[in-house]
């Protein structure tokens, strides 16, 4: 159930500093921390839900912004940054890159700026949602201008997309 609620207070002034004040944010009385929880509460497929993925790529906080029934590769994530090593972040580091603990973490609106990637097959749908800074709240936006507003790039780092090494995309931003 929707219930009337307000985004955390920095992704609230993300929204406005964007110019997205007007974005609507629904608020679930339990929590929707994983992507199935949440496209549960709102009633939409679980690839409409966008995981906010915080990784390291040698050493430095990176953003991949997935759709719920999807995966990261992180070979992949390698590859795209041409980086040595990537893995996961741990929860302090993801708190401290971000200033959201996981389970909340929206794709802007962070306390570091951080390379962003957004997995292409968020295109395939007309609206995607995504966390607005608590475990509680989600906010939608077309998948197009929600990777614009992260400053984000598109790239195939879906794991079974393709495999590293095969030529990339011309296409590199939204």
């Amino acid at each position: 159930m929707t219930q009337p609620t307000t985004a955390h207070p920095r992704f609230t002034a993300a929204l406005e500093q964007l110019g997205l004040a007007d974005v609507e944010v629904r608020g679930f009385p339990a929590a929707t921390r994983t992507a199935t929880e949440a496209a549960e509460a709102i009633g939409c497929g679980l690839d409409q839900i966008v995981k906010s993925l915080v990784f390291e790529a040698d050493g430095d906080p990176v953003l991949v912004l997935m759709g719920g029934a999807g995966r990261v590769d992180v070979e992949l994530v390698r590859a795209e940054l041409s980086s040595e090593s990537v893995g996961r972040a741990s929860a302090e580091t993801v708190r401290r890159a971000t200033g959201f603990a996981i389970g909340g973490v929206p794709p802007f609106g962070h306390a570091t700026a951080m390379r962003v990637l957004a997995d292409r097959g968020l295109l395939a749908h007309e609206t995607v949602w995504a966390a607005a800074g608590t475990p509680h709240t989600v906010f939608a936006l077309a998948p197009r201008a929600l990777v614009e507003y992260a400053g984000g790039r598109l790239a195939d780092v879906r794991e079974g997309t393709r495999t590293a090494g095969e030529a990339r995309p011309t296409e590199q931003s939204a």
